[in-house]
């Protein structure tokens, strides 16, 4: 019998795109990250922008994980076109980079932190909504995802290949001084929780699960309160959307194209 994938069962869950804030708001802890984003990308200008942007992340999610070989390498060939074009040279100090810094999206270690705070942030999403993995099949998300690096034009070995791997990757970041959360980051992060201010009200849901998926510590960087009642209306959440999930029809719940796939059912 074939081995079932991993990546293929955890990315089929539409939930897990709500593990993508935490992502994000690790990503622009790297002031390089942040400023490249700033830069480059029009998600903050207005929700119209936000949209499509998320849009076509989920599309190329999508068939990097379920298309045919011919479309993801036409996703990827899209990526790399994107990263080639995204490059500047910082104008003044951020965070521990001097003035003068240049960055590149195709950096490998900017790439590698992408992918680290990526895969992480997805796996906690599957956990939190769906249900636990067991370390080996972390382990293979981990080894599965590593066809990023073919498709990035990256050496093999470049991303790491366990979940222990990966998150000491994400530890030793954390411990070596790159990462500080700026003004910059703290301006991207708001229009990552609320893309325009007239739509506050219906992105509370979604504020409030982004922050209470962070770590305390980087929520604390960022300089967001939480409290015991922000923590109490978290869980109830968790646990209203974790049954939703449990009980949702499989054309609900995954992806359409995962659904004609027909992949093994989860444990």
């Amino acid at each position: 019998m074939e081995e079932r994938s991993v990546a293929q069962l955890v990315n089929r869950e539409r939930v897990v795109v709500l593990g993508w804030g935490r992502a994000l708001l690790w990503q622009l802890a790297h002031p390089l990250v942040a400023v490249a984003v700033a830069r480059h990308s029009d998600f903050s200008r207005s929700l119209r922008a936000a949209w499509r942007r998320f849009t076509r992340t989920v599309q190329a999610m999508r068939r990097l994980s379920f298309g045919t070989e011919a479309e993801a390498d036409e996703v990827a060939r899209w990526i790399r076109q994107a990263h080639r074009r995204v490059q500047g040279r910082l104008g003044e100090p951020l965070g521990p980079f001097p003035a003068g810094t240049t960055y590149r999206a195709d950096d490998p270690a900017l790439l590698t932190w992408v992918h680290v705070t990526t895969v992480e942030a997805t796996l906690h999403a599957y956990e939190t909504f769906v249900q636990p993995l067991t370390p080996e099949e972390r382990d293979r998300y981990c080894q599965e995802a590593r066809a990023m690096e073919a498709w990035l034009g990256l050496p093999p070995g470049t991303f790491p290949d366990s979940w222990r791997a990966l998150t000491a990757h994400l530890q030793t970041v954390q411990t070596s001084g790159v990462l500080q959360v700026t003004p910059l980051a703290r301006q991207m992060a708001e229009h990552v929780l609320v893309p325009t201010p007239w739509v506050a009200p219906l992105a509370k849901p979604w504020r409030l699960l982004t922050l209470g998926l962070l770590p305390p510590e980087l929520r604390a960087a960022y300089g967001f309160a939480w409290s015991e009642r922000d923590e109490r209306a978290f869980r109830r959440l968790v646990a209203l959307i974790r049954r939703g999930v449990a009980r949702a029809p499989h054309r609900v719940r995954h992806w359409p194209e995962a659904r004609r796939l027909r992949l093994a059912p989860s444990r």
